[in-house]
């Protein structure tokens, strides 16, 4: 059995089968593992030994991509996934803090590069002459080296919601993990067809879309995201597989449904930061199976939902998953309810998400040691991902780190709080955070966002609030923000620090408020032209 993504793809070279679909052209796993071994080839052909041999891939969800990590593969070398939503200082600091010594763009791409420093780094445009001659007079290939298990393939910058990206070491031995242990859960095969949206430089898309296709022998459809767009790809590609990564089945269902919308060849939609609500909601329109789980970037802290797995939680985490109030050091107390199902013991409860028996498949951030050991910590993994257990182990996350709020004397995080305002129908996205208050610490803010076509009044909002019988008074939030879209990143994920950042007087949309003592909110209205001081 293959140990390395090098040693799966070599058995894959003579496969006839289809393995990518784009557009209306097709490649055979031979074909597309014959490109990818020239496109090694011709690099290692010009790499320096004495750098690290570091390929960066500033390219979209295209063929060409899929050719790139097949290459990194078979050649032996390290992949750079470049987040193309990165522009400016950010972007040139990412390329050159991964070492890249060489740098694939292509048309769409390579405007982004104008005016940077890349002192360093051959940049290369795999849609010019001079590419294609490259490629014309590369040789056999000789790999950079035989791989091991432990080996980085490639390297993933984590979305950075909460800070600056980091770039994750991720290994062979990660990539077959993850992928070969969703093909035997799925039963996905070589007549299966991956459906891959989500962004390829990113951790999902490589471990959850990328290893399910190459483990089992199906076929990639790599695409662009798109909500109103996905059902006709699904059609058109035969996708009976795909994968996702934060909010983008809430995207989808905000697009109008149709009779026929269950008329496609999806079979199951595996992800994770989907609501309960999403889920169930999704499987019903499309016709299919969702399941979705937690994991980082970093792959330390993996958590599965089960059957019978309640609403709110996001499963059961592996063995040595736990939950410890990083002050003390401690495993957390169980969670504890009152009669109407709110959490009783949040100050005690909630903590941080870490692997008790060490780093498990992170191989640590590059170039980045302080980083490191941030995360790597008593000898266990702290994720920065706050969460509480149940007696029967069930996890339910809080947020992250930063999402604790001091409200009136209270500790509380926002996901609690996010889950229930998520039952109201109208609403496709919540976000809710802190802003400061001179008087008591924080006040919670939300952040909505409604269903195409959708109304909702202040009065509508605050009776929806009475009824939460599990919602604490000082959780209602103060500010609540009406918003046309969220700021994200580029794998779906909300940016609340740019939220945060706006205060409770952000610059468009419509903006209500209420007293600290009432439940009646009021109408600021358009929060551009009624700029008031906290």
């Amino acid at each position: 059995m293959a140990e390395t993504v090098q040693q799966l793809l070599r058995e894959r070279k003579s496969d006839p089968s289809i393995a990518v679909k784009f557009d209306d052209r097709q490649w055979t796993w031979d074909e597309h593992l014959t490109q990818a071994e020239t496109q090694a080839a011709a690099l290692l052909g010009i790499a320096d030994r004495d750098r690290p041999v570091h390929v960066g891939a500033l390219l979209g969800n295209t063929p060409e991509m899929l050719t790139a990590m097949a290459a990194a593969a078979l050649g032996g070398y390290v992949l750079c996934g470049i987040n193309n939503t990165r522009r400016g200082a950010a972007l040139a600091g990412d390329i050159l803090r991964s070492d890249c010594q060489i740098l694939l763009t292509d048309a769409a791409h390579r405007d982004l590069l104008d005016g940077l420093d890349l002192r360093g780094v051959r940049v290369l445009d795999t849609t010019t002459p001079d590419w294609s001659e490259l490629l014309d007079s590369a040789g056999n290939l000789a790999p950079y080296r035989e791989v091991g298990p432990t080996d980085t393939f490639m390297m993933i910058f984590t979305s950075g919601t909460s800070g600056d990206p980091k770039a994750v070491q991720v290994a062979h031995m990660t990539v077959l993990f993850a992928g070969l242990a969703l093909v035997q859960r799925f039963d996905v095969t070589r007549d299966d067809v991956c459906y891959l949206s989500m962004p390829l430089f990113h951790s999902n898309a490589l471990l959850a879309g990328w290893g399910v296709a190459v483990g089992s022998g199906a076929a990639m459809a790599p695409a662009t995201f798109s909500a109103s767009g996905l059902i006709h790809d699904l059609r058109r590609y035969g996708a009976t597989y795909m994968n996702y990564v934060g909010k983008p089945l809430a995207y989808v269902l905000a697009t109008p449904e149709n009779p026929d919308d269950a008329d496609n060849p999806l079979r199951v939609a595996f992800g994770n930061e989907a609501g309960d609500r999403d889920i169930a909601e999704f499987g019903r329109r499309f016709g299919c199976t969702v399941w979705d789980g937690f994991g980082s970037t970093e792959g330390a802290v993996i958590v599965t939902r089960e059957e019978h797995c309640p609403p709110g939680s996001v499963g059961k985490g592996f063995p040595g998953v736990a939950i410890y109030d990083p002050n003390t050091v401690a495993e957390c107390p169980i969670a504890e309810f009152d009669a109407n199902g709110g959490l009783a013991n949040a100050d005690k409860a909630i903590g941080e998400l870490v692997n008790t028996t060490g780093a498990g498949l992170f191989q640590g951030y590059y170039n980045d040691s302080s980083a490191t050991d941030e995360r790597l910590r008593n000898g266990m993994y702290w994720s920065g991902d706050l969460a509480y257990r149940d007696a029967d182990g069930w996890i339910y996350l809080a947020g992250r780190t930063g999402d604790w709020m001091r409200v009136d004397g209270e500790n509380m995080t926002s996901a609690p709080i996010e889950r229930i305002l998520m039952r109201l129908p109208v609403l496709t996205q919540v976000a809710v955070y802190a802003v400061p208050d001179e008087h008591v610490g924080d006040q919670v803010m939300a952040a909505l966002v409604l269903h195409d076509d959708a109304e909702l009044s202040p009065g509508e909002f605050s009776g929806f609030l009475a009824e939460q019988a599990d919602l604490s008074p000082k959780a209602w939030p103060r500010h609540v923000w009406i918003a046309d879209e969220l700021p994200a990143t580029a794998t779906n994920k909300v940016l609340k620090r740019s939220l945060v950042a706006q205060g409770s007087r952000p610059q468009s949309g419509v903006l209500w408020t209420r007293n600290a003592r009432s439940r009646e909110y009021q109408l600021v209205g358009d929060a551009a032209a009624n700029r008031v001081q906290n």
